[in-house]
């Protein structure tokens, strides 16, 4: 063992061989933590404590495994094996069910996941008689699961008379019978949700002191993994386990608490030395992953943030180089750079496309990287999400759109007939899919006429189908005389879908609600686009061709090995990558525009920086947009303020990235601006697109434009013009952008200005 110990630094050994009283263990971005933890579980069992005796919870399957399997290489498998480790719910699924006589259900008890969850509110709710659209099943699931997080009962919440205003003020007085309904129907059917587990341990605990005491004897040394991701219930179980023997290891980096809209409270790792007064504080801050600029840069922005424990973070790798803030002129153009980066680098650096992850704070953010990527043929995966095109309420959407190009579209038709419900059940659609069997034709020709193919419905299943009838002939006009960003905005009013998503307020039905907006966006760029370069295919069945090839990630994942990755920073806490692109650095994106009213989450938004930052090993880009397609128009930003919160030493800061001015407010409606703006310059242009000029008629110059003149394109960027062709309605000019190649644009359409000539 002495030989192992060697292997730690003088601080990660000192954590280690403590083991006189309870211990945090602050370990920093990529300081070894799991060594740590690993290193004092063998160290105690090389010392003859018995592995029963040691409780060990983590956060992840896949870290226990992790730990089990080094602690078996030091130790021995056996005694691994026995060890009791793993997650807090598997662990206290298990003393549940040996304790089962005490709590009120079997030991053969059966677990709901979240949407055996919702699907038992949804019938209590239906079953109540009360609007599922005040009561919403997902909104009432995740207040169900705060409240349980927090160790109120149904008996407690029914008496406490704060939650009881607060659900008449929202006018929904039933909440605590939900519950109450919902806690009995669980007991009755034998089954225990996810945060029941939880609920359920501390209840056991708390009613029965004898079993309480046992475990405290059995669990002398608990040790605790990520500690600034425990709720209050997970903090409290942990507590009445140790307030009389006090042998307890938990370890955690309060500068990456980043998931509190889960529950978690970072004040169980700031106050655990008021918790436990006589414990120890070690110090993990050598980070063994990252270049010497890129702690120090970390170090600097997290050194705004108020709540927390101090700690200075160094590396002993290499200086490496300062990193680049990356000034886009629009979000379509930052997808492109960002693609060209990535190109030049694995051709100039010989890195490998698995050497890339792109993190982004929303996952509607994909879909513009998605798209830069594949126009130039380089594989990616979605980490820890689907496909942009591949998310449920985008499908919805697309789902509509093709019935209104093509209502014999059965998968489209079968997907959304009762989406948002409308009481077409599954019994009615079999019903229409057996008659079209019958019959040899479409589902849509049965819909169209029912009782010409005998459908077997009753009058009241007839009205909701020519309820949705109605609906879709309605949309199919609209696809026939507007473009496809008209049709799109039509289908999510008409059907109700934005009304349905708006009503959700989970965090899920925030993103769901973002995507949405972020396809509409595609939609408007996808129109103004080919208008600009004189396409007239605008169509909705234009739009679902483009796309088609998007939605197909199969080729891709089995083809290629080696992908870039693509995922949200809350994804990758935990992973590191050897290049890293930080991308949306934008106010109202990257802090959330939910997040800025709130100096609480301004703090946890800077920690998600921390940790988006500390995940790279050798460089890292950070990019953001002065325009930003939202809610289908173009809107200026403002650059992030955690850039400004980086001393500017660790920065290669551009001339046109000036924190904290205003963004350029160009005028395209009369291009022909004086300015000079300083322009981001890549290093290497991204493939032409064969856009020829038309060589009928050319000029040196049309109106205020001139052959040689550089201008700024709204979502293209910078670039400049090399030919002019056309007369009146058909002027166009030519431009090689910076990072688009060459596009041909019409004038009249064309959002541009001059920015020098």
């Amino acid at each position: 063992m002495e030989a192992f110990l060697q292997q730690l630094n003088e601080s990660q050994r000192e954590a280690v061989l403590y083991n006189e009283g309870p211990s945090l263990v602050i370990a920093g971005a990529g300081s070894g933590k799991t060594r740590v933890l690993t290193y004092k579980i063998a160290w105690m069992l090389q010392n003859g404590i018995s592995p029963y005796n040691i409780l060990a919870l983590t956060f992840t399957n896949k870290a226990a495994r992790e730990m089990k399997s080094r602690i078996a290489r030091m130790a021995d498998e056996d005694t691994a094996r026995r060890l009791w480790m793993g997650t807090f719910h598997s662990l206290f699924s298990r003393i549940l069910r040996r304790e089962a006589e005490h709590t009120g259900f079997r030991s053969d008890f059966t677990i709901y996941d979240a949407q055996d969850s919702k699907n038992l509110l949804k019938a209590i709710i239906k079953e109540k008689q009360l609007d599922d659209k005040v009561y919403k099943p997902a909104s009432i699931q995740a207040h169900i699961s705060k409240v349980k997080n927090e160790l109120i009962t149904p008996e407690r919440y029914l008496a406490d008379k704060e939650l009881i205003e607060y659900d008449n003020f929202t006018h929904k007085p039933a909440i605590a019978d939900i519950y109450m309904t919902y806690r009995n129907r669980c007991k009755t059917a034998g089954v225990m949700d996810f945060d029941d587990l939880l609920l359920y341990t501390y209840l056991l605990f708390d009613e029965n002191p004898e079993i309480k005491a046992r475990y405290r004897n059995q669990f002398r040394f608990i040790l605790v993994d990520e500690y600034q991701d425990t709720n209050s219930a997970q903090h409290e179980i942990v507590r009445q386990l140790t307030t009389e023997q006090h042998s307890i290891c938990v370890v955690g980096d309060d500068a990456q608490s980043i998931y509190s809209f889960r529950g978690a409270n970072i004040g169980n790792i700031l106050d655990f030395r008021k918790t436990y007064p006589e414990s120890k504080l070690f110090k993990l801050e050598q980070n063994y992953r990252s270049t010497q600029i890129i702690v120090k840069a970390a170090n600097s922005l997290i050194d705004k943030n108020k709540e927390q424990i101090p700690k200075h973070i160094y590396s002993r790798k290499s200086p490496g180089d300062a990193i680049p803030v990356i000034c886009a002129y629009s979000d379509l153009e930052e997808g492109y750079i960002v693609a060209g980066r990535i190109a030049e680098m694995r051709m100039i650096r010989h890195c490998e496309y698995k050497d890339f992850v792109i993190l982004y704070r929303t996952n509607a953010q994909s879909r513009i990287f998605e798209e830069a990527l594949r126009k130039i043929n380089i594989p990616y995966r979605i980490y820890g999400g689907l496909s942009f095109y591949q998310r449920k309420e985008i499908k919805d959407i697309i789902a509509y759109m093709r019935l209104t190009v093509n209502p014999n579209d059965e998968e489209a038709l079968k997907r959304v007939i009762n989406y948002p419900a409308r009481g077409i059940g599954d019994t009615t659609v079999n019903k229409i899919v057996a008659t079209a069997t019958t019959h040899n034709v479409g589902l849509w020709e049965v819909l169209a006429d029912p009782l010409k193919y005998n459908l077997n419905i009753n009058s009241g299943t007839a009205k909701k189908l020519e309820s949705f009838r109605k609906i879709i002939y309605r949309l199919a006009e609209i696809a026939l005389t507007q473009d496809a960003c008209e049709t799109g905005r039509a289908i999510v009013k008409e059907t109700g879908l934005l009304g349905e998503l708006y009503e959700d307020r989970t965090p899920e039905g925030l993103s769901r609600v973002q995507n949405v907006e972020e396809l509409m966006s595609s939609l408007n760029a996808f129109v103004s686009s080919r208008r600009e370069e004189g396409i007239r295919e605008i169509s909705t069945g234009d739009f679902l061709a483009e796309i088609s090839l998007l939605t197909d990630q199969d080729t891709d994942k089995n083809a290629h090995a080696d992908w870039v990755t693509m995922m949200t920073i809350h994804s990758a806490k935990g992973l590191e990558f050897k290049n890293v692109f930080i991308v949306g650095l934008e106010e109202q994106l990257f802090p959330s525009e939910r997040s800025m009213q709130n100096p609480r989450n301004i703090e946890e938004e800077r920690r998600l920086f921390y940790v988006a930052l500390t995940r790279a090993e050798e460089t890292v880009f950070l990019t953001y947009a002065r325009n930003r397609f939202r809610n289908g128009q173009s809107q200026s930003c403002v650059p992030s303020r955690f850039l400004k919160d980086i001393d500017r030493q660790y920065l290669h800061i551009p001339a046109d990235a000036a924190f904290g001015h205003s963004p350029v407010q160009p005028s395209f409606s009369a291009p022909h601006s004086q300015t000079k703006p300083e322009r981001y310059t890549s290093l290497r242009k991204l493939a032409r697109e064969e856009n020829e000029p038309d060589v009928t008629v050319q000029h040196q110059s049309i109106g205020p434009l001139q052959v040689g003149y550089r201008i700024r394109h709204e979502r293209f960027g910078a670039g400049k013009i090399t030919a002019l062709t056309g007369e009146n309605e058909n002027a166009k000019a030519v431009v090689l952008f910076d990072n688009f190649g060459s596009k041909q644009l019409l004038l009249k359409f064309a959002r541009f200005e001059i920015i020098k000539e």
